[in-house]
Formats: structure tokens, sequence, C-alpha cells
């Protein structure tokens, strides 16, 4: 237990007041994993206030890099998701915006990120592979001429209709489990960065555009997700909270 962590944490469930209603995703609070010394502290909330308390303590199940943000179930807290961080996330100032961010992760996955993720052949042929960093490590081309024109033409173009014919095309040229594969970041990493910003904007801070210019790697994906999702949302503002939804429509491009 560390006070720095639960003085930190206090401010998350602080800004939670704040923001809450911003979207659904933000009404829950999940447990935070600081990975440090080999080990992972787990907080949780326990009372009616929403406050952090240090839980219970664990050897890390793998090796957690200085600065991870991720989200994942923790198999020593009965498999419950969480924000897995190292600590100095609490000395920058939009950290706790890093958090939430997490947090959306969280609401993915108990809401239908596994089941979408069993339909994708990219998925099950990385599960068969024993490849569990596939989302991080797929070999996608980002340097395909096809991709990179493509791709510039979708985060700059203004109209939805313009971004799914843009889609559908990039659909035409790409190889199936490339299209999946960025399918799949547009949907995940989309819509944390969609909620992200709308959370930085509530607080004050500058939004996040990473990744927007060339070279392309994968949070390309995260700037076109929240791009493509701002555009849909504009259509039919279910779409940004029913996100069982927002996955196929994504995929088919399917124009209005």
């Amino acid at each position: 237990m560390d006070s720095k962590h639960t003085d930190g944490l206090q401010r998350v469930s602080e800004i939670q007041k704040v923001i809450g209603d911003i979207h659904p995703f933000l009404e829950e609070l999940f447990p935070v994993a600081v990975a440090k010394g080999g080990r992972l502290l787990i907080y949780d909330v326990g009372d009616e206030a929403n406050r952090y308390a240090f839980v219970t303590d664990s050897a890390v199940p793998m090796p957690i890099p200085q600065g991870v943000r991720a989200a994942f179930p923790l198999e020593c807290y009965n498999n419950r998701m969480a924000c897995v961080v190292t600590d100095e996330i609490f000395n920058e100032p939009d950290g706790v915006v890093t958090i939430f961010h997490e947090f959306i992760h969280c609401r993915q996955a108990e809401v239908c990120e596994y089941a979408i993720k069993a339909k994708l052949t990219v998925a099950r042929e990385a599960e068969a592979n024993g490849d569990s960093m596939w989302e991080i490590n797929h070999p996608f081309r980002y340097k395909s001429p096809d991709f990179e024109r493509l791709y510039e033409a979708m985060l700059s173009e203004g109209t939805l209709r313009g971004i799914e014919r843009i889609h559908r095309e990039l659909k035409g040229v790409l190889p199936h489990r490339d299209y999946e594969y960025l399918v799949w970041q547009e949907w995940k990493e989309g819509v944390a960065r969609f909620i992200e910003n709308r959370i930085r904007r509530r607080l004050g801070f500058t939004e996040n555009h990473n990744g927007r210019r060339r070279p392309f790697g994968r949070t390309v994906f995260y700037a076109g997700g929240a791009h493509y999702l701002q555009k849909l949302e504009a259509h039919n503002t279910s779409l940004s909270t029913n996100i069982e939804r927002l996955f196929p429509r994504m995929f088919e491009g399917s124009g209005v």
C-alpha cells in the first residue's frame, strides 16, 4: 500500500463525479492494479462513496514494463477486469484521464469484446497459436501505399458518407485478416479515444489526436476510430453506447 496511490485514486473518484454524465461507460469504477517491484498492488472501491482502498497484492503474471497503461482480467482477483499501470501515472497532470481510458476497455470486455473476438479469423488464429499479444503485434502493413493513401484520406474526410466509402475501399484492397484487425482496433481503441477526448474537453486538457500523422502505426486506428465514431454518432446517437451494434456497422461501412 502506498499513500501516493490512494491519494491519486481518490482523485479518480472525485473526477468521476464531474464526468460521469458524459457517457454511461463512465458510471462504473474498476479496480486499479499498480505494478511495482514485481508485484501488483490492487486497489478497489468498497464503500458508498466510491473511495479506493488497498485490497491485496500478487506477483505480476507476466513481465510488465515501466509506463504500462493496460486493461486486462486479474486472475488473482477473481478475473475481474482492471486498469493496470505503473505509479508514475500519478505524477502526470492528465494521468486520471488515462485511467478512465482504460476503464472504457474494462467495460468493452464486460459487454461484448469476447463475443466479437470469437468471430474474427485474426483473433481465432492468434489464440490457436498461443499469441496473446496479437492486438499489439499483428504484422499490419502500415506502409502499404494503398493503406496510407486511403487512411490518410479517411482521417481528413468530413462526412460519414465519405468515410464509409473509403472504408469499403479499404475492405477491398486489404487482406481479410488486416481488415479485421483495422476495424477491431478502430472499435476498441476508437471508442476509448472518443470518450477520452470528451473527458479532456470537460476537464480543460488538450485533446489527444496522436496517431494521425505518418509514419502510421497502431495508434492511427485510435484516431481513425474516434473520427469515424464522431460522424456515426452525429447520424445515430445510440451507436456510441450500443457498441455491440457499432462493430458490425464499422465493419461493413454500410453508408447512409
